[in-house]
């Protein structure tokens, strides 16, 4: 696998939920590689761990744009301020997502209702919109990059009763993901799809005190260890150059050896 330094220079990456996790680690190996970056993030603060993540906004290597996911219209305008900023996007990576352990079996209805409603609009209704609104701006340029950050939730299902939504959502997104594969492949549109096992982010931190701790989680994987997140940004940063065109549509397990299929 070859990503080094200059790799992605000339290409703008639109990468969502950049200021912490996979999206932090992602945003500094793709800076490394020359790449010109729409970091997106939620609000005030987040902006603040991006600056710190990338260093203040430029006009040619760094542009931060905000919007909240659980409203369409900031998710529309995400994509826009993208493209606006230098006139095009090469590759959408969709790295935000939210978990939250609620809409299982024994919830109340009212914490069913909003866990599964939320879930779906933070994890399938708008990163599907920045997919459609990529493959549409992508047809017109004879291609590009869709990069997203799924989990083995995906294909293998939750071991918390309580995350019956977020896998359901995870499951859904990839097969739009897939589908938009399918369907734009010879329209030069490359899909890959990238599912985490366990990896080092708060997001799987507090999964982990559902479980019983980092320990009790740490024992069940195969290596013994949780994925570094800057193991995902450099599959990221070598999906983007666009070299394996032939991998689209492709899911890579990210898991240490602990889920094989």
């Amino acid at each position: 696998m070859s990503a080094g330094p200059d790799t992605l220079q000339g290409r703008v990456v639109l990468l969502t939920g950049a200021s912490q996790g996979i999206g932090a680690a992602s945003a500094r190996i793709l800076a490394a590689r020359g790449a010109a970056i729409v970091g997106h993030h939620r609000g005030a603060a987040e902006r603040e761990d991006l600056v710190g993540v990338l260093g203040e906004e430029d006009g040619q290597r760094r542009r931060y744009v905000a919007g909240d996911y659980l409203d369409d219209k900031q998710v529309d305008g995400i994509w826009e301020q993208a493209v606006a900023w230098q006139g095009h996007v090469d590759v959408l990576v969709l790295n935000a997502a939210m978990m939250h352990p609620a809409g299982g079996v024994d919830d109340d209805p009212i914490s069913w209702d909003n866990s599964w409603q939320q879930h779906y609009q933070v994890n399938v209704q708008a990163p599907a919109r920045l997919m459609r609104a990529a493959v549409r701006h992508f047809r017109e340029r004879s291609g590009g990059v869709i990069i997203l950050i799924s989990s083995w939730v995906a294909q293998r299902g939750a071991s918390n009763p309580s995350m019956l939504p977020y896998a359901a959502s995870k499951a859904a997104i990839k097969a739009v993901a897939q589908s938009i594969a399918r369907s734009y492949a010879e329209h030069g549109v490359l899909c890959y799809i990238i599912a985490p096992g366990i990896v080092r982010t708060r997001m799987s931190t507090d999964f982990a005190a559902l479980q019983g701790g980092e320990d009790a989680v740490t024992r069940t994987l195969a290596m013994k260890e949780w994925v570094p997140p800057a193991e995902i940004g450099e599959i990221i940063a070598f999906l983007a150059t666009g070299q394996v065109r032939h991998l689209s549509g492709a899911t890579l397990d990210v898991n240490g050896a602990t889920y094989i299929r």
